[in-house]
């Protein structure tokens, strides 16, 4: 009788999320002993309850010890605030749901709810169990009048005695700042307050605090004095972008700098740990530097012969049928799945790489002129040539510090093989252009030069195109500091192409040295840090500042999955003192110093594909023409792919944002918009702050165009300078990193041996056997998709949004970038299109948007997350 009075019933929700060990594979010692699988497996072993009824451990770890509260989109307490339900606890567990290879256990719940409680928005959640635990979703079935709610959870969730305050969750609403629901307002703001923290102490673990700092932990002085690197950030100097604050202890030696920890803070939901694949590139990493290495040292320690390659042949032994290692060299290395490619496991000491994408079809057309000047514009490094504006190129390095830095080359020399067309009538028609690294090392060509085995040229390369549409290389300036002093201006030669004599083992060296030149630039700066650098400031304001139901947050925020944690690692691995970067690139200990020195002309606008473009004179703007702009070279790979994926990319961004902003004041009013773009100009990037180019966020165009411009750094301008590495420099040959002599000069011991052997000399210029190894071992696993991988066009959950019309807009990009993907194809299979495959024969699919795992040469993650 009184039931049919009573408001009360419950709603049944299911939990799903991951236990720790599933995910976690932080214990590399449990990978070595027992294999991955052993050891996932050991994970789920059978237990006893208290019942005497045997369950798996996933029941009897969380079944009753994990709560939760929901909280009231539209009832709210006496304070005002939504109303906070009673408590409920995880129900009996039920079957493992299936996935890609990460075990995800669901449990049902149950909620006592009434009609006075309302809508559901939001959730408590206490974790009383001592490990942590994924908590990827949770959703809410049949609330009467409502249907059923989603929360997407995707973070870690620790013992809620390790939390200030309990953790929340927000339902998979969007809602700008002043459309929150009243009840919600409170728990939105206190979120953010949270993510912010105080700015003080060391972080820990469990912690989820985003905050800046400078990047002090690259050096080491306490272990040797030469690991000694300046701050880099805070400074005119040495200006920087900033990355996440750990708050370590100062080094007893630099009170500036932090001490290098073993594992650095990171918020963390920003792990790794969404599959092992993910893991594997983290050990793979850690690996290389802590194991391989040192066991390499040895071997060159030991026998100093076995360093250099003494044919073009033995580098290709590499890949096709492995080099024998001295006895004893693999003993102590990691036998994680990253090696098995690289090192057999049928007992034999044998170094074997997989075939670099650039010889697999044509072992020898890496060193024709067509090829050399044709990635440029289709390899791994397309965006740094310019068209020539001025005859000679001149400098802009202070003539006080450096002296006249104006190139030597002179209309003879370049006219010799124009085919009669005059440098003026070339200028005039677009027809010429540079790869210039004069200014770019210059400055540190002095200090370079004096490391054990740097020899090195700043570089300057002048093109022609040709009425065929490809490039053809006229001239390479060679040049080098004034032995008497910086300030006296450089030493200069003028290398002309030649094709047979001991000439033409000289253009083959002047090349190799160009490139040396580019593989620096591009590993630094193309790469480190006009992509993977710049980008950290973003991800920490974002979590800073925009709310998890931000508009602009869902439309951004997977475009940072796992950019702070492989920033963290490369600071620990790769870019720090003496890591790999140091040792295998030709800047050497002043790697970090030319990125900064480099970004102190970066300027955000000009990171969109078209701003980039225009400002090397590569395109003009023309209403008529597709994308509104012409390429001078109308078959140039990276752009003509990049603007068809960067003209999606911004039509979605539009599409999306335009849902929730209908005017300017929208924008201006938006007080978590204004936060989140205000500091991440003034403290992301706060040594630019001043800059005039920064976009003020007062209008919808600045979102889009500022939106867009982050999500194509973060995806396909990452991708298409980071995918390409191995299947182009995998072949060392092709993409030396290191020069270790000068062109040799007549009369010279080195001259006779270029004349008696010219592939000797070109082995001895380059990088060396050590170096290689070292080099293409990183460069392979950088190369690489995880299994995991989550690409552009994609998301991790097909309930990121409740969202109909943005759901819709999403699935209009997705579709887009599919039919990019047939036009990039076909592109690929026109004969008349010469610079898509080239001499090697290899297809330019570096922004094809979809791939699978592994070594692909393709596919666009949606973030830097390698």
């Amino acid at each position: 009788m009184f039931g049919l009075f009573d408001k009360s019933q419950k709603i049944k929700g299911t939990v799903v999320l991951m236990p720790k060990n599933v995910l976690d594979v932080n214990e590399l010692n449990a990978v070595k002993n027992g294999g991955v699988d052993g050891f996932v497996s050991g994970v789920f072993d059978t237990v006893t309850d208290v019942a005497g009824q045997v369950v798996d451990s996933a029941t009897a770890i969380f079944s009753r010890n994990v709560s939760f509260k929901l909280i009231s989109a539209t009832s709210t307490d006496a304070k005002g605030n939504g109303k906070v339900g009673t408590e409920s606890y995880l129900e009996k567990h039920i079957p493992t749901l299936p996935t890609l290879g990460n075990r995800r256990d669901a449990f049902n719940i149950h909620f006592e709810w009434d009609s006075s409680f309302g809508i559901p928005g939001a959730f408590y959640i206490r974790n009383f169990t001592y490990d942590e635990f994924f908590l990827v979703s949770v959703t809410l079935e049949d609330i009467p009048n409502h249907g059923s709610i989603h929360f997407v959870c995707n973070s870690w969730v620790y013992n809620f005695k390790n939390y200030k305050k309990d953790r929340i969750f927000f339902a998979n609403n969007t809602y700008l700042p002043s459309a929150t629901p009243a009840p919600l307002v409170k728990y939105r703001k206190e979120e953010l307050e949270v993510l912010r923290g105080d700015g003080t102490g060391e972080r820990k673990e469990w912690e989820r605090i985003y905050d800046y700092d400078v990047y002090n932990d690259l050096g080491n002085p306490d272990s040797d004095k030469n690991l000694a690197r300046p701050v880099l950030g805070g400074s005119s100097t040495y200006p920087y972008p900033r990355r996440v604050r750990t708050g370590r202890k100062a080094t007893k030696k630099d009170p500036k700098s932090e001490r290098p920890a073993g594992e650095i803070y990171m918020p963390r939901d920003e792990k790794f740990g969404h599959l092992k694949s993910s893991d594997f590139l983290t050990y793979g990493l850690k690996s290389t530097s802590q194991e391989l290495l040192p066991s390499l040292e040895n071997v060159f320690d030991s026998d100093f012969t076995w360093n250099e390659f003494d044919s073009f042949q033995e580098v290709r032994d590499l890949f096709e049928g492995g080099i024998k290692l001295p006895t004893g060299v693999l003993s102590d290395i990691s036998p994680l799945p990253i090696f098995k490619e690289i090192f057999r496991s049928d007992g034999e000491s044998v170094l074997q790489f997989p075939p670099p994408h650039v010889v697999k079809v044509n072992k020898s057309a890496w060193m024709t002129d067509d090829e050399f000047a044709r990635e440029m514009i289709a390899g791994v490094n397309p965006n740094v040539i310019r068209c020539l504006q001025e005859f000679p190129p001149q400098s802009k390095l202070d003539p006080t510090l450096y002296g006249d830095q104006t190139s030597t080359i002179t209309k003879e020399k370049l006219e010799i093989n124009m085919g009669g067309v005059t440098v003026e009538k070339a200028l005039s028609a677009k027809r010429l252009f540079i790869l210039d690294y004069q200014d770019a090392f210059i400055p540190y060509l002095t200090r370079i030069n004096k490391l054990p085995t740097a020899k090195a040229y700043a570089t300057r390369t002048i093109l022609f195109l040709k009425d065929d549409g490809t490039l053809k290389p006229l001239v390479i300036e060679l040049s080098k500091p004034h032995p008497s002093g910086d300030n006296l201006g450089p030493v200069s030669k003028v290398v002309l192409p030649a094709i047979d004599g001991v000439d033409s083992t000289i253009w083959l060296l002047a090349k190799a040295h160009v490139i040396v030149n580019d593989s620096g630039y591009h590993q630094l700066m193309s790469h480190w840090l006009n992509t993977h650098a710049v980008m950290e400031p973003f991800a920490i304001a974002t979590n800073r500042h925009l709310s998890v139901i931000h508009p602009i947050y869902k439309l951004i925020y997977p475009h940072y999955r796992d950019t702070i944690n492989i920033n963290a690692l490369a600071r620990q691995n790769l870019i720090n003192a003496g890591g790999t970067i140091e040792q295998s690139f030709l800047p050497g200990r002043y790697s970090m110093e030319m990125s900064s020195a480099v970004y102190k002309n970066w300027v955000f606008t000009d990171q969109s594909l078209p701003a980039d473009l225009i400002k090397r004179g590569l395109a003009v703007e023309d209403p008529s023409a597709p994308h509104g702009l012409r390429l001078v070279i109308e078959d140039y790979p990276y752009a003509v792919d990049g603007l068809e994926i960067w003209d999606a990319i911004k039509t979605w961004v539009q599409d999306y944002v335009s849902l929730y902003y209908p005017t300017d004041v929208a924008v201006q009013k938006d007080t978590e918009l204004q936060a989140w773009w205000k500091e991440a100009v003034e403290k992301g990037h706060a040594d630019l702050k001043d800059k005039p180019w920064w976009p003020k966020m007062q209008t919808l165009q600045e979102l889009i165009e500022s939106c867009s411009t982050i999500i194509w750094i973060a995806s396909a301008l990452h991708a298409a300078v980071n995918f390409g590495q191995y299947p182009y420099g995998g072949f060392i040959l092709n993409r030396p990193t290191l020069s270790r002599r000068f062109i040799p000069e007549p009369g010279t011991k080195e001259y006779d041996e270029m004349v008696k052997s010219p592939q000797t000399a070109y082995l001895r210029t380059i990088t060396s056997k050590r170096q290689t190894i070292i080099d293409l071992t990183v460069i392979e696993i950088l190369s690489r998709h995880a299994s995991d991988e989550i690409y552009l066009g994609e998301r991790d959950n097909p309930n990121w949004t409740s969202d109909s019309k943005a759901l819709e807009a999403f699935k209009k990009f997705g579709s887009k970038l599919t039919e990019i993907e047939g036009k990039i194809t076909a592109r690929n299979n026109n004969s008349s299109m010469k610079n898509r495959c080239g001499p090697v024969e290899l297809p330019y699919t570096l922004l094809i948007p979809s791939s699978k795992a592994g070594l692909t040469f393709r596919g666009i993650p949606n973030s830097i997350s390698i």
